[in-house]
């Protein structure tokens, strides 16, 4: 029995080289390829992949709310962050979305089948590197004690605040999110309330600070 594996990376030479390796394992097939978290979500929901392979930092829809979504909708389906980053925000982040695995970019190939072969079975995978004990130990202290942008805001208004972060214009985000622009705005004003922040720059550092975007 094969396992299906979706790949959700922005930068295309990872993606052909995710694929390179997975195509040499006759364990494994590829359902398809995604360039940023929002395309990911609506492909793991029209491919339904036993694996998705998912890198943390992506532009539009980051791959920890990205994760969210697809477990949301497919419970069933695994989750793999791959990631250049091992800051435990990432981490955290990750596995409070749902992740069942956590791969630093660069890992071996043969790391990698092993992490797909055992989220797979059902079971969770962390890279050697980032050390299991030390993860949950902050992911205690974490939920109990820092409110964070997981915590004070909902699923859409942390897509809003990327998007913002991003420079995305209102009506681009509008129009990305299938809302009106009235929305978008009374959105913008709930996260600058609940955050106590009230400028775009100032939302920016935020969200880059939270890891909800990179740039």
């Amino acid at each position: 029995m094969t396992i299906s594996v979706l790949l959700a990376d922005d930068h295309k030479i990872m993606r052909d080289g995710l694929r390179s390796i997975l195509e040499q394992h006759p364990k494994f097939t590829v359902a398809g390829e995604a360039e940023n978290g929002r395309k990911a979500v609506q492909m793991a929901l029209e491919k339904n992949p036993d694996v998705v392979v998912m890198d943390v930092s992506m532009p539009d829809l980051n791959g920890i709310e990205a994760t969210r979504q697809i477990l949301e909708a497919r419970p069933a389906t695994r989750v793999i962050a791959l990631s250049m980053h091992s800051d435990k925000r990432f981490v955290v982040g990750m596995l409070k979305a749902g992740a069942a695995g956590y791969l630093l970019k660069d890992c071996a190939a043969q790391e990698l089948a092993l992490a797909i072969t055992t989220v797979a079975a059902g079971k969770t995978y962390l890279s050697p590197d980032i050390a299991g004990v030390m993860v949950e130990d902050y992911l205690d202290r974490f939920t109990a004690t820092e409110p964070s942008a997981a915590t004070l805001l909902t699923g859409r208004e942390r897509e809003v605040l990327q998007l913002i972060a991003e420079g995305r214009p209102t009506r681009e985000i509008a129009t990305r999110l299938f809302v009106s622009i009235k929305t978008v705005e009374t959105h913008r004003s709930q996260i600058m309330r609940k955050l106590d922040i009230h400028t775009v720059a100032d939302l920016t550092k935020y969200a880059i600070r939270e890891g909800i975007t990179t740039l």
